[in-house]
């Protein structure tokens, strides 16, 4: 039976409409009831108050032991030589002789021996790397060469052999002609390079398809499954890789992805899912831009670590026979990539994961030709990230129905369904609760004589203080991760890079807060977000 997977359009029923007002109604609440429990009784407000700070202690204690601990894994990650392990699974039997250790008669018991031991025990049940491709789709709206080319030149430059790659340039029709004429260049100057280079064109205006990048996904990835068709290619052993326009993979990313697919027997029922960091031009951007990238990138860091929480975000990779069997991605949302996780998971009844990759695809932050312009586009880039919370009517349409209506356990479900609805809220109100919450207490009974009322502001501080371990771990970590910096820059610019983190207050507020609450408050009237405002890539020269 084949699973309605798609968002639904027109007028929603009325649960699923009361789900996508639920983020909305929960954040502005949380910030109504620190008044209301303040004009009661400034006690009541200072106790709930100390609840939400404490969260934010405990989460910042965490923050900074996951980012030193993803941080020293990414590294051990780069120094594998997944080229040699890739071999070594062509022959296990010979690979695993050659491991033991004739000394003193003992094996090297690490992953990847185990792992040679399972490929023997397995035998023929797992595709050998040799009959690995990789197809590599990356989208484009009016990206020029001087955006375009870097990105595929890391491709090009990557461990995995080219002529197992097929690259495919998925253009949209709305680029125009210059767009056109950019992608016959490509084709041009590529068409040797790898097994196959396609340049397909996304049409305008399809029908059941909002503006946005998981139609023209779609699109590309049935002319792939058409090609591999037509060319009689096996397609259980093909892995698909969506990036963007910007995204510069590491050059072992491919090798990684096809080790983890070989080794995992449920492989079919997996994403691979790299680690983003927003370093290509960390440069070249604005202080607060800078600091919205790095903030995300270590966001990323340490979500590789929590496996059981981690969803598919920006770039990914899924075996194309999962992705023809759900129809790819969906064509009714402007966050197709973590909305693929939800997608997948019902798909397969609950039996599906994402599993991390700890090689990088970089990608930029956000730049555009002057400050304004470019504080203005990360705002709309953030809050397109944030109207994930779309999500959550999503997944509980299909966790409050009856048993038998139910895709996979309710008690299985439940958490997931929890830690996306908690994930949103808490972009919402932690940035201000955490700035003025101390406040309120006092301003909402400035006529009595409360202790407390007066006394919270200096206790928040304190606990603020300890908060910021989190901060000030993650500021030392980030020096580590940056670039090379660039030879036009001086020594000054170091400094900038420290100093910008005083901004961190600011863009809480204004890139995660109030990012938050427009997607929310979007939701909660009904004015759904369905055009997919494309991030300008502009390159410093």
């Amino acid at each position: 039976m084949r699973r309605n997977l798609e968002i639904p359009t027109g007028k929603r029923k009325p649960l699923y409409r009361f789900l996508e007002i639920l983020p909305g109604l929960i954040s502005y609440g949380a910030i109504i009831l620190l008044f209301l429990l303040s004009w009661l009784d400034p006690v009541l407000g200072a106790i709930y108050l100390f609840i939400l700070i404490a969260t934010t202690l405990v989460k910042a204690i965490a923050v900074a032991y996951r980012t030193v601990q993803g941080y020293e894994v990414i590294k051990r990650a780069g120094r594998v030589d997944w080229r040699k392990r890739i071999e070594d699974l062509e022959h296990p039997h010979e690979a695993y002789e050659r491991i033991y250790d004739d000394d003193n008669h003992s094996y090297h018991f690490d992953e990847h021996v185990e792992n040679l031991k399972l490929m023997i025990t397995m035998d023929k049940d797992y595709p050998k790397p040799s009959e690995i491709y990789h197809v590599v789709i990356m989208t484009a709206y009016d990206e020029g060469k001087e955006v375009l080319k870097p990105s595929i030149e890391a491709v090009v430059n990557s461990t995995f052999p080219n002529d197992h790659i097929i690259f495919v340039l998925a253009y949209e029709e709305r680029g125009g002609e210059p767009m056109e004429q950019t992608a016959e260049y490509l084709a041009k100057k590529y068409k040797s390079t790898f097994r196959h280079f396609m340049a397909v064109k996304h049409p305008e205006n399809l029908p059941g398809e909002i503006i946005g990048k998981g139609p023209n996904l779609t699109y590309a990835g049935k002319a792939v499954a058409e090609y591999v068709k037509s060319h009689q290619m096996h397609i259980e052993n093909i892995i698909v890789t969506s990036l963007d326009s910007d995204n510069h993979m590491a050059p072992k990313y491919l090798d990684s992805v096809a080790y983890e697919f070989i080794t995992h027997p449920n492989r079919q029922h997996l994403s691979y899912q790299p680690v983003s960091l927003f370093m290509n031009n960390i440069w070249d951007a604005p202080a607060p831009s800078r600091v919205i990238a790095v903030s995300n990138s270590f966001f990323n860091v340490i979500t590789t670590m929590r496996p059981h929480v981690l969803r598919n975000f920006a770039s990914h990779s899924q075996p194309l026979q999962a992705l023809q069997a759900m129809n790819f991605w969906s064509k009714r949302t402007i966050v197709e990539d973590g909305h693929q996780y939800w997608r997948s998971l019902f798909f397969f009844s609950g039996d599906y994961s994402v599993l991390p990759i700890r090689i990088p695809i970089y990608q930029d932050a956000v730049i555009d030709e002057t400050l304004w312009r470019t504080i203005k586009a990360q705002f709309v880039q953030v809050r397109r990230w944030y109207y994930g919370a779309s999500d959550v009517a999503y997944v509980g349409s299909r966790l409050f129905v009856r048993k038998e209506n139910r895709i996979m356990p309710f008690w299985r479900l439940f958490p997931k369904f929890w830690r996306l609805l908690d994930g949103h809220i808490t972009l919402a109100i932690l940035a201000p609760i955490v700035a003025f919450g101390g406040w309120v207490p006092m301003i909402m009974n400035i006529s009595a004589h409360s202790m407390v009322a007066y006394n919270l502001p200096n206790i928040v501080s304190v606990v603020e203080t300890f908060a910021s371990i989190g901060l000030i771990v993650s500021v030392l970590v980030s020096f580590k991760m940056l670039p090379k910096r660039p030879a036009k820059y001086r020594k000054g610019r170091s400094i900038l890079m420290l100093l910008q983190w005083i901004l961190m207050p600011i863009t809480s507020i204004l890139y995660q807060s109030l990012a938050a609450f427009y997607a929310q408050t979007r939701l909660m009237l009904g004015l759904y977000m369905e055009k997919f405002d494309v991030t300008k890539k502009v390159v410093k020269k």
